[in-house]
């Protein structure tokens, strides 16, 4: 039997999955990775490549033990990663491992080798030259929704050049993590579509008449001449051109000729094994979760029939929501759409000949995290968690039921409608596009009980959702058809959550059978893909792909195959539609125009301070 092994490094962990050609995940296992901070500025997220690769080597380990399949089951390997940028020094040929890594901590020590070589995808250092980049006006930041985000790459690289000497710097090679990862593992240096175009400044055959690849105007309006000097070999070369070095990639077409022997040795697995070309987390949420099938829903009750399986034309209605530490929002179309804040469009981002939009919240998960760690009553809700057995969410949750019934309310909105949150803590990535914006609370009073804590947890999950109806709302008003909502990640198991989506933005969540593994199921499928591309090849005593030119044939010519596997390996989920009350409607609504308004007060206050400060 035929098993494809996922791997997935999120935030704060590795993880790897042995799926079935069907999409059951049989064995799973996860390993936590290591983030440095910094006790004077919150902004820093180091990690390190040397830990997250022993962190997949222990996790694929452990499956392998965990169900009994042998290495010589496993046909296929797919990696997603974070977009944190990692770098390493230029490869020396005599290597097998990948370049030493170098230090991106700031100090005499940045540039010169060490372990903590990744800035985090949430490391906010590098505001300065965003804002840098931002004012050129280049057409690159049209692909980037009109403003390139400090989370992306060059705003991080260009940092690390105003830290360390130009020799040092010269000698850096930079990476996408996904791309990291399998350059790593297979040796070949070959770079993902879906890292180049969406996080590196990169724009793709077709997309631009006038302008496509590396902007040379772009790069040394911003301080960067040097790349374009030496071609670029920092990022990978003039990518596209006939060389095996720097071809481009769409999503899981098979990376060299599999896994090195040095790889396959550390992770367990056979050299040759195929590796499909990474992507990055959420894009491998959206490959995991948009191709399920649902229970049909009819005059306002689930029924069990299922839907018809999807076709690839029907993505361009369904939203994917990856939800974890951060959540990103996905959406594919088969031409362009230009959304103001949006991040995008994307072409090729997954798909030859299709355009990719994505909205974001850098920080929803983690502010959770934090509205209920730093509240007063946390140790009360903790205690009362560990004395039941249940999870701190549920406790509060069932705290919000009794709080409704003591107050003869039928819903937290009407429990929690003169308290109102602005979600911003860690800046905005979508639709504003500012890092600047902070978070607020309205309608405080002298409560620092669990009840209290109970309502401002409602109220943030609230304002979560008004901050997805204000990026749906955006993208729709471009030409976005959007029908359903398909969500993935650790926050797909907060059931109040997922409904407040549904109410808020008035249309359909659907659940994934397995949603907390759907980002790792993504990575599986580039795995299967990546195998069976290289199978049909086999025959040809094929040693990888040659030429730019021949990845993009067979890539046109293999079309929707990917999205057949998708279809084949996401298994059925669940529906839940829109259940708010006309009242509850009346008052979500008077919520969003607050939320709104809250917006344009900040930024309005923020002004009038910053004058005064003159």
């Amino acid at each position: 039997m035929a098993y494809y092994l996922g791997i997935d490094v999120g935030t704060g962990s590795a993880r790897a999955a042995l799926v079935t050609s069907s999409g059951q995940v049989i064995a799973s296992h996860s390993h936590a990775t290591r983030t440095w901070r910094s006790a004077s500025d919150s902004r820093i997220f180091e990690q390190s490549t040397t830990d997250i690769f022993s962190a997949i080597c222990k996790c694929i380990h452990a499956v392998l033990s965990r169900s009994g399949v042998t290495k010589e089951d496993v046909k296929g390997i797919g990696f997603d990663a974070t977009c944190s940028l990692a770098v390493v020094e230029m490869d020396d040929p005599g290597r097998t491992s990948g370049g030493e890594p170098v230090c991106v901590t700031q100090g005499e020590q940045c540039g010169m080798p060490g372990e903590r070589n990744i800035i985090l995808w949430a490391d906010h250092r590098a505001e300065q030259e965003a804002n840098l980049i931002n004012k050129t006006g280049s057409v690159v930041l049209d692909y980037v929704g009109g403003a390139m985000s400090l989370e992306m790459e060059i705003p991080k690289i260009l940092w690390l050049k105003n830290q360390m000497p130009q020799e040092r710097f010269s000698k850096c090679v930079f990476f996408d993590l996904p791309d990291y990862l399998t350059y790593l593992t297979t040796g070949f240096p070959a770079r993902s579509s879906c890292s180049l175009v969406c996080k590196c400044s990169y724009i793709p055959s077709g997309a631009n008449p006038n302008a496509q690849g590396w902007n040379d105007e772009f790069f040394k309006s911003i301080g960067l001449e040097s790349m374009v000097e030496d071609g670029y070999q920092q990022l990978g070369g003039v990518l596209g051109r006939n060389h095996k070095s720097t071809l481009v990639l769409t999503a899981g077409m098979p990376v060299g000729r599999g896994l090195t022997t040095w790889a396959a040795e550390k992770m367990g697995l056979n050299p040759g094994t195929p590796v499909g070309s990474a992507v990055i987390d959420a894009y491998a949420g959206w490959i995991g979760t948009v191709a399920a099938r649902h229970h049909h829903l009819k005059y306002g009750t689930v029924e069990k029939e299922l839907s018809p399986s999807p076709t690839l034309e029907e993505s361009q209605t369904r939203l994917a929501t990856v939800a974890g530490t951060s959540t990103c929002y996905l959406i594919q179309s088969p031409k362009g759409r230009f959304v103001p804040g949006i991040w995008g469009p994307y072409k090729n981002a997954l798909f030859p000949g299709w355009w990719m939009n994505e909205g974001g919240q850098s920080s929803t998960g983690q502010l959770i995290d934090f509205m209920i760690t730093t509240h007063p009553a946390y140790s009360e809700a903790k205690g009362l968690a560990e004395a039941t057995q249940k999870p701190i969410h549920t406790v509060l949750a069932e705290t919000l039921q009794r709080l409704q019934e003591e107050a003869g309310v039928s819903s937290s909105t009407r429990l929690t409608k003169d308290l109102h949150i602005y979600p911003d803590l860690h800046g905005n990535r979508s639709p504003l596009s500012d890092s600047s914006m902070r978070g607020s609370i309205s309608g405080l009073s002298l409560d620092s009980s669990l009840s209290d804590l109970a309502m401002k947890f409602s109220v943030t999950l609230e304002a979560i959702a008004l901050q997805t109806r204000h990026i749906l709302d955006e993208m729709k008003l471009h030409g976005h058809d959007i029908r359903s909502i398909y969500i993935s990640g650790g926050q797909a198991k907060n059931i109040h959550l997922v409904q407040l989506l549904a109410d808020v933005c008035q249309i359909p969540v659907i659940l994934p059978n397995n949603y907390e593994a759907s980002v790792v199921l993504g990575a599986a499928m580039l795995g299967r893909f990546g195998h069976e591309v290289s199978q049909e090849k086999a025959s040809d005593n094929w040693e990888g792909f040659a030429s730019q030119e021949e990845v993009d044939l067979e890539s046109g010519k293999l079309g929707g195959k990917l999205w057949d596997i998708m279809v084949e390996m996401t298994q059925a989920g669940k529906i839940v539609p829109p259940a708010a009350s006309p009242g509850d409607l009346k008052l979500l609504d008077a919520k969003y125009k607050i939320f709104r308004e809250t917006i344009e007060t900040q930024k309005r206050w923020r002004a009038i301070m910053e004058d005064a400060a003159r």
